[in-house]
């Protein structure tokens, strides 16, 4: 049974910084390539970031190019993706999934950022 728990998420002030983690089972992780996905209320999921099965290559969107990181420990079956210079636009529920949305989602992990 394929499980996805997102954790890390919180309240922050704007400027602040977080390390979301999500943690897999129940798939062969080191061969897929991982995703963070945000949905903001009345909004839809969107992509924030993903990087390929090894962590040698990583995209972005637009919105938080240069402020955030997305990285994985195959070892631990883990992706992470650390947020830095938070603004209150990235106020969202967090998820990961596959890059292809392959995956049943997780509950998410919610991130407000004040101003």
């Amino acid at each position: 049974q394929v499980q996805l728990v997102e954790s890390g998420g919180g309240l922050v002030q704007a400027g602040g910084s977080l390390r979301l983690s999500c943690v897999a089972s129940g798939i062969i992780f080191r061969i897929n390539a991982m995703a963070w996905y945000r949905q903001a209320p009345g909004k839809q999921r969107e992509l924030v970031a993903d990087i390929t099965s090894g962590g040698s290559n990583t995209n972005y969107a637009d919105s938080v190019k240069g402020r955030f990181t997305i990285s994985r420990d195959n070892a631990k079956n883990t992706v992470y993706l650390q947020m830095n210079s938070l603004k209150p636009e990235d106020t969202a529920v967090y998820y990961c999934n596959s890059a292809a949305r392959s995956l049943d989602w997780g509950q998410g992990t919610q991130v407000t950022v004040s101003s």
